[in-house]
């Protein structure tokens, strides 16, 4: 399989049942953040001492449906997981953020993890990041780190388990 670009159906719409759509204290979510275009909560089984997901309101399906045109939200979700990791004081060597690639994520809509390290026990089997050779911006893996994924879009690849 390869990283080439593929038209993508318009997944930038509301999604009926989609939780994360309705992600809100209201609605049982541990909110650590929010705006206007992004929410961000505790992970309801985490993995980690910290453990937040970052999303967009608007529904965007999976790392697998965006496009070089994605890049700004990448940029902005990373952003709020800095500021969040800073204010929990998570010195940057123990920060991982990144997205799992379907068919391996649990939700449809695109979730950035933010984990400080180390990962508990065999959770950490998860959230495997692998580095890329031979031009390769990342390895054979079921999780991409945000930073792989913004160099994958850059080259207006598509982002997939096997070595993009």
């Amino acid at each position: 399989m390869s990283c080439l670009r593929f038209a993508a159906i318009d997944v930038r719409r509301p999604v009926r049942r989609c939780i994360f759509c309705e992600a809100s204290s209201e609605n049982g979510f541990n909110i650590v953040f929010e705006d206007q275009d992004y929410v961000a909560f505790k992970d309801r089984s985490p993995a980690a001492e910290h453990h937040l997901l970052v999303i967009p309101r608007t529904h965007v399906a999976t790392v697998k449906t965006i496009a070089k045109a994605d890049i700004p939200m990448l940029t902005t979700m990373k952003g709020i997981g800095t500021r969040l990791f800073d204010d929990l004081g998570v010195p940057p060597e123990n920060r991982k953020m990144g997205f799992h690639i379907p068919p391996f994520n649990s939700i449809n809509h695109l979730h950035l993890h933010l984990l400080s390290l180390p990962t508990r026990g065999i959770r950490k089997f998860e959230f495997p990041a692998s580095k890329g050779k031979e031009g390769k911006s990342k390895g054979f893996s079921w999780f991409v780190e945000v930073d792989q994924a913004i160099e994958i879009l850059q080259q207006e690849k598509s982002i997939g388990v096997f070595p993009c």
